[in-house]
């Protein structure tokens, strides 16, 4: 899915997981009707906050279509979990024994399409674009273990513009913001950042939001409102 803005938007959204569709071939990957609704299966409300940051920014946005447990589109085709067998506590049974055919045609019908809309969109825009920023959301417990970070905000190997966001944060800031946190480049989690942004030298940065603090289409717009100043603040002071 893209949404379009203006030719000389500053700033490229990207929302690999936002959906958890699964198309019926794969027969619901084996999973239960709660488990293909779950943090497993997609970032539960971070399109809707990509949506409202797009909006606020007047910003391209390309968000995945499929979910994560199909081809997790922030992962590398020779990477193991770019098709988990096992996400968390669960087992995914349509993933397990794929054969190289099985991999290589989710990579052909999933990652190529959504790899060359970024390169047509990055291609298309150079001249203007300065930053790409990746949406996600991460559940509030995982594996049993509460998380108290409610923001998260994450670099690969160009580490400039998320340093700077944290230095943004507003004072009157309430939520608990951290650098890298639940999740790192060592994860495996910063592929898009540096296949797209870094080698493209693109300023970059990931930001994940607790879910919990996103469940409502309402929670969603405020942090779309809340984001659209950090970001174009942050911008600002990169390019002084």
């Amino acid at each position: 899915m893209i949404e379009p803005a203006p030719a000389d938007a500053a700033v490229l959204l990207v929302c690999e997981h936002a959906s958890n569709f699964i198309p019926d071939r794969y027969q619901d990957l084996g999973l239960t009707a709660a488990q293909k609704v779950s943090h497993i299966a997609w970032d539960p409300g971070a399109l809707g906050v990509a949506k409202a940051l797009a909006a606020q920014l007047n910003a391209p946005l390309i968000a995945g279509g499929q979910s994560r447990l199909v081809y997790d589109l922030n992962r590398p085709p020779d990477a193991a979990s770019a098709i988990p067998d096992r996400s968390e506590i669960h087992e995914i049974p349509g993933n397990q024994n794929l054969s190289k055919v099985d991999r290589q045609e989710r990579v052909a019908q999933v990652y190529a399409p959504f790899y060359a809309a970024l390169v047509q969109t990055l291609t298309e825009r150079r001249a203007y674009l300065k930053v790409m920023v990746t949406l996600h959301s991460f559940t509030p417990v995982y594996r049993g273990e509460p998380r108290t970070v409610e923001l998260g905000i994450l670099h690969g190997k160009d580490t400039q513009f998320a340093q700077a966001m944290l230095a943004q944060t507003p004072e009157n800031c309430a939520f608990d913001v951290q650098l890298n946190q639940p999740y790192s480049a060592m994860d495996g989690v910063a592929h898009t950042l540096d296949e797209h942004g870094h080698k493209n030298g693109l300023l970059n940065v990931m930001l994940e939001i607790r879910n919990d603090l996103i469940a409502t289409e309402a929670q969603q717009q405020d942090w779309g409102e809340r984001l659209a100043p950090w970001v174009l603040r942050t911008l600002q002071e990169v390019q002084a």
